[in-house]
């Protein structure tokens, strides 16, 4: 039974055993002083809609917080840090959290961090800085190739890919509807299009991954009825092909048993109660002319919609038969998703997350050089996913060459989770990554649809006041030039000069033997 329900059974009980006592005698009634007060507070904490887990959790759900009064750190059980050695849950998770909630961000005493230690980065500010009013505040790159008929005009940061079934559906309510607020896209994640993606009316990135789910034969293979039948939704503005995610790259995804409810089954076209494993790799094609067949049947279908492709960079030699493929075919993607070797994900192997897969700024590197040499650029947008918390960490990505970025874990933290660390264990304290109904009760879809809304807005503004102190009034004025890296205590490099630029069409004037063999 659930921590709330007994709260409540408990405080009849033990009220009604208070007043039957003090029927024996008067002196019986005096623990009403203790009593009282903590079922008041109890039942503040259940019909209060800020924190779900004093919500899901009355009373003793209050401790996390005062403890947090005392230290904000001390309900941290692990550590993640970034590249360069800085705790992120220290400084990221407190910094969204503010954000989410709509209160001051800044912090006291400068930075947080030793700024000669190997792999610190700063981005280089001019003095002929600009005003930020003067910049354009809603960031949007307008996505869609020549052979797209229904090109989007996309926000320049939107919710990674997450699925219902790993997701509660208030989880996906409150990001869609925090999405139609903000003016952003949700990616549906690969467990296909839930009725709670589509309620509240958000823009979305429909992901088709390795078990096609939403889209499949009774087999598992694609089914272009299913297909076209929902890529014709106005919600859905562009579809996005899944190859491989940073989290476990190669490896398909799980959703539990325990997970895989009768809704999930039907919206997934599996079997209810089962644990379903997605296969690590597509059905629908072999080879890279055959995804970018597969592209353009998927965009035909859809009536000319953005299509792409998620990737985190594996042989490097099979992204270059990729654009290869494009220029022999003449069918490019729309958009490609760089995914980082850092991303997360609700499970995954101890070995698939920590050992396989490019990190994302090398990735990215590349895929953008790649693409640069040989001039493919032009024509397909690129977005870049992987532990993605601010606005500084937008430009970054920017500068290397990303039009848009894509986050997951942040857009979690702003939905209410903790880093429980329960995805996979269907037990999420939050509601956020459960499908128990008495846990997912806690997570109010219209407080948290706010925050998601107003982590999006602040996160973009930061990054615009960015771009306004570097002197540039365009996020395609960003270059590598413009970010730097400590590479040891008394040296530091450009990006730059990190990833050098490749030279537009450099490529195509090289054997396509050659090519490969030196990249692979």
């Amino acid at each position: 039974m659930h921590v709330r329900y007994i709260f409540i059974i408990s405080s009849i009980i033990i009220t009604a055993g208070v007043l039957l006592l003090g029927l024996i005698n008067p002196y019986f009634l005096l623990l009403l002083i203790i009593v009282l007060p903590i079922v008041l507070i109890g039942i503040v904490d259940i019909c209060q809609k800020k924190q779900s887990i004093r919500r899901n959790f009355p009373i003793i759900g209050n401790f996390r917080y005062m403890l947090e009064k005392v230290r904000p750190e001390i309900m941290q059980y692990f550590v993640e840090t970034d590249t360069d050695g800085r705790p992120i849950n220290r400084i990221y998770r407190s910094l969204i959290y503010q954000r989410a909630k709509n209160v001051n961000s800044t912090s006291p005493f400068g930075t947080q961090w030793d700024v000669y230690h190997p792999g610190y980065e700063w981005m280089n500010h001019s003095v002929y800085a600009v005003d930020p009013a003067d910049l354009e505040q809603e960031q949007r790159v307008l996505v869609g190739g020549p052979d797209c008929a229904k090109p989007y005009l996309s926000s320049r940061l939107n919710i990674s890919g997450m699925s219902f079934g790993s997701l509660s559906k208030n989880a996906v309510l409150a990001m869609n509807k925090g999405a139609k607020m903000g003016n952003f896209a949700q990616n549906t994640g690969e467990g296909g299009i839930s009725p709670y993606h589509l309620r509240h009316g958000g823009d979305l990135i429909w992901q088709i991954g390795t078990g096609y789910f939403g889209c499949r034969t009774e087999n598992g293979e694609f089914d272009p009825t299913l297909f076209q039948q929902k890529a014709s939704m106005d919600n859905v503005k562009m579809i996005e092909i899944k190859l491989s995610q940073g989290a476990k790259p190669g490896h398909g995804g799980i959703l539990p048993a325990i997970k895989n409810t009768e809704e999930i089954a039907a919206i997934r076209h599996v079997i209810p109660h089962t644990t379903v494993n997605s296969p690590p790799a597509h059905s629908a094609f072999a080879n890279a002319e055959g995804l970018m067949h597969f592209i353009k049947q998927l965009r035909d279908l859809s009536g000319g919609k953005p299509i792409g492709f998620k990737i985190c960079i594996g042989k490097r030699a099979e992204f270059v038969e990729f654009c290869e493929a494009m220029i022999a075919t003449g069918i490019k993607p729309d958009f490609i998703a760089i995914d980082g070797a850092e991303g997360g994900t609700g499970a995954s192997p101890v070995e698939f997350a920590d050992a396989i897969g490019m990190p994302l700024r090398d990735g990215l590197a590349f895929a953008i050089d790649t693409l640069r040499g040989y001039d493919l650029k032009k024509d397909i947008k690129v977005a870049a996913a992987g532990k993605v918390f601010t606005g500084y960490h937008i430009a970054r990505l920017i500068a290397i060459g990303a039009d848009m970025v894509n986050v997951a874990r942040a857009m979690m933290l702003a939905t209410g989770c903790i880093q429980a660390l329960q995805c996979h264990q269907n037990t999420c304290p939050t509601g956020v990554a459960t499908q128990d109904e008495a846990l997912m009760r806690g997570l109010v879809v219209e407080d948290k649809a706010q925050r998601v809304a107003n982590f999006h807005k602040a996160t973009i503004e930061s990054f615009v006041e960015l771009m306004a102190a570097a002197g540039v009034v365009s996020a395609d004025e960003l270059s590598r030039d413009h970010i730097n890296r400590r590479t040891g205590t008394i040296g530091f490099q450009k990006n730059s000069e990190i990833y050098p630029e490749v030279p537009i069409g450099h490529y195509l004037k090289r054997a396509p033997a050659g090519r490969v063999e030196t990249i692979a």
